[in-house]
């Protein structure tokens, strides 16, 4: 068992009876993704939302707890201060900037 504050009503076999399936083919997914980003290969996969990306996968492997927690605060962006001006694509990148 692990030491997050929250205990689970089904067990480990439950789980994975349950949600196998469907977490298998989000991962076949992601790793379809990069393989289509490796195939492209034109030296512009390495920007901060890969970056942020790839440390995120490494939290999946770790034998740490609160997995969802730390990866959430991988893509948070924690900036307080107001930008100066929208950025041009007006859009959400999902990842901040600047890795800590």
């Amino acid at each position: 068992m692990t030491d997050s504050k929250f205990k689970n009503s089904l067990s480990s076999t439950d789980i994975v009876d349950q949600y196998f399936l469907e977490h298998r083919a989000k991962l076949i997914d992601i790793a379809a993704f990069l393989d289509r980003l490796q195939r492209a290969d034109d030296g512009k996969a390495e920007d901060f939302r890969m970056k942020a990306f790839n440390k995120a996968a490494e939290v999946l492997t770790d034998k740490q707890p609160d997995k969802a927690r730390r990866i959430l605060e991988i893509f948070s962006d924690h900036t307080t201060d107001l930008a100066d001006s929208a950025p041009e694509s007006k859009a959400a990148s999902g990842a901040p900037k600047e890795l800590q």
